[in-house]
């Protein structure tokens, strides 16, 4: 457990001094950061839609979960899509962050996919896994082996990013990776075999959009419009869902199929879902952060509990 600690820690620190100096200025765009994620991908999808306010806000893609992570921590975004387990880590660092919206909850889109031959977790022991360094890839993992009465000695960690996972098992450098959508629909299609998904742990990854605090008090406008613009691409999904399932094709490299069944594995909490999950004395994400507090402290994931009390906002939510 020490090793896939050090590698999580390693995501938070590694190049802290890098980009110090790319500072936002008030006339400069926000700076919104993501890996490849269906549950983000509505956010490009309002970008490709009439009314992006983009003198205001920027979209920047990145190969990776870690990536996103390392960018965030080191001030070179000012918002990011990261999961909450991720958010706790950056907490423990003494980054102050607000949680402003929710994006989705993971029933089904993270998984564990092995080659061919490899038909359970039980199979996996002394194979080699493939995981991205960052708290969602040791976190499943570590879920996943608990839920299977396994544990790291019976499997050898390989760190590799999401955007490696596909030519990793292509090359037989893994036998089996944590990864998600759509690089989980492409392994499947050529014989891979899922050995576990987030169906297993329930309301456990959620994936949220992070801001700097300094940045809410200074932009607020910028970051209330990029609520809207969300809320405003997820009721054009719902309206028209072959449409904008094409229009999101090309950058998931999957079909718009694909596309559609990928959201199988998702739910996208709505505004009425996101004020229960944000707002009030008692917001129900703290519930669950809660509980990954519990979790990611008995997997020494993190090193100490953290305060989730002032954590989240709803602020930001569209008024009507």
């Amino acid at each position: 457990m020490r090793i896939l600690w050090a590698l999580v820690l390693a995501v938070l620190i590694t190049g802290c001094d890098q980009a110090q100096n790319q500072v936002e200025t008030p006339s400069s765009p926000i700076r919104v950061g993501t890996n490849v994620w269906p549950g983000y991908e509505p956010l490009y999808l309002a970008r490709q839609l009439e009314g992006w306010p983009q003198a205001h806000l920027s979209l920047v893609e990145y190969p990776s979960a870690s990536e996103v992570l390392r960018a965030f921590r080191n001030k070179t975004l000012e918002a990011a899509s990261l999961t909450l387990d991720e958010v706790l880590l950056l907490r423990q660092q003494g980054v102050p962050v607000k949680v402003v919206l929710v994006h989705d909850v993971s029933e089904g889109g993270d998984v564990i996919v092995a080659r061919q031959g490899i038909a359970s977790m039980s199979d996996l022991k002394g194979k080699r896994m493939g995981v991205e360094a960052g708290a969602l890839g040791a976190y499943v993992l570590t879920r996943a082996l608990e839920l299977n009465q396994m544990s790291l000695d019976d499997i050898v960690i390989v760190n590799r990013d999401v955007n490696m996972h596909e030519s990793a098992m292509q090359q037989d450098e893994v036998d089996a990776v944590v990864t998600f959508e759509p690089v989980r629909t492409r392994l499947l299609s050529q014989g891979g075999v899922q050995v576990f998904d987030s169906r297993q742990i329930p309301n456990e990854i959620v994936d949220v959009l992070v801001v700097h605090e300094d940045v809410l008090t200074q932009r607020p406008e910028a970051i209330t419009a990029l609520v809207e613009r969300w809320f405003f691409a997820l009721s054009e999904m719902k309206a028209k869902p072959a449409a904008t399932a094409a229009m999101m094709a090309n950058r998931l490299a999957i079909s718009a199929d694909e596309v559609m069944q990928s959201y199988d594995g998702l739910r996208l909490p709505g505004l009425a879902d996101n004020r229960q999950m944000l707002g009030g004395v008692q917001p129900t994400l703290m519930t669950t952060a809660q509980g990954l507090n519990r979790v990611m402290l008995s997997h020494q994931l993190l090193s100490q509990q953290i305060d989730t009390s002032q954590l989240f906002t709803d602020r930001f939510l569209p008024k009507d």
